[in-house]
């Protein structure tokens, strides 16, 4: 599997995990990551948790002009054109299954990056770290290219890294990033959908938005299908593509599945990478349901 991905220009973080038994498999679990959009998971919970405690109304309706949330996407409220009033549960809609940058900045400026990692740390949530919202990234060198020189942002992105992590682009380097690793995103979804410190709620309210992402062209079709549920987050930046999820059978099985790869080719559009990281992680949770 690792020739394979190899041979396709993946480098990949990868663990499957039955969430009965516990037994896993897995590539290269350990290493950290920046988490691009994955971060949406931790702030939906820190954010539903707050409005649990009763801390923050899910209700309240907030204003969004454009302009005062900068953070250009293609979905939701960045590419509204008018002024618009959201309460905080539909941002956390938005932000979670459609991946809008700008209402996960908004929830952002209730809930500030560091006071997300404080709730997940009291969660029993380790292995997470949330630095920054999401306007950062959207200042990185792909924006700074013409679109047909894209792939020079994308080089720089493959080449520019150090040994130890760091790299000549903010939004890459995991002493600044917001990050993970394949092994930090299976626990997250080992306490959404098992008993953890999480409150029921709140699990099931994550559970369920995970369960309408509306982003389904990476994992997806290799773990849909009509005797399976496929409940996920996309994370992209660069180079960088992820998908974390849990794939619910008929039978009662359910599996996590936390897939964080870099590629090595320098282009923005490769559907044959979301192709084969699908493909690997399907052989790895088919081989772990037969033990």
């Amino acid at each position: 599997m690792r020739r394979q991905l190899n041979d396709g220009g993946l480098r990949a973080c990868m663990l499957v995990r039955d969430l009965h038994t516990r037994d896993e498999l897995s590539i290269d679990p350990d290493t950290q990551l920046p988490s691009a959009s994955l971060v949406k998971i931790p702030l939906a919970i820190a954010t539903a948790e707050r409005i649990r405690r009763g801390e923050l109304d899910g209700a309240a309706l907030l204003d969004v002009r454009p302009g005062r949330i900068t953070t250009p996407g293609p979905t939701g409220l960045s590419r509204f054109r008018h002024p618009s009033r959201v309460a905080v549960d539909d941002l956390i809609y938005l932000s979670t299954c459609v991946s809008d940058g700008t209402a996960a900045d908004v929830l952002f400026d209730l809930t500030p990056p560091a006071q997300v990692a404080g709730i997940l740390q009291e969660l029993g949530i380790h292995g997470i770290t949330v630095r920054h919202g999401m306007h950062e990234l959207s200042d990185t060198p792909v924006e700074r290219f013409d679109a047909d020189q894209a792939h020079l942002a994308h080089a720089l992105a493959i080449e520019a890294g150090t040994s130890g992590r760091g790299h000549r682009v903010p939004q890459l380097d995991t002493t600044r990033a917001n990050t993970g690793s394949a092994r930090s995103y299976a626990d997250l979804l080992q306490a959404l959908w098992t008993p953890s410190k999480i409150h029921p709620e709140v699990a099931e309210r994550v559970r369920g938005l995970m369960a309408h992402n509306v982003l389904r062209h990476r994992l997806a079709p290799d773990f849909s299908t009509d005797a399976a549920t496929w409940s996920s987050k996309t994370g992209t930046l660069l180079n960088l593509r992820h998908e974390i999820g849990v794939v619910g059978h008929s039978d009662g099985q359910n599996f996590a599945v936390a897939v964080l790869t870099e590629s090595l080719v320098p282009a923005g559009t490769q559907p044959g990478a979301d192709a084969l990281m699908a493909q690997v992680a399907r052989r790895l949770r088919d081989h772990l349901r037969q033990l």
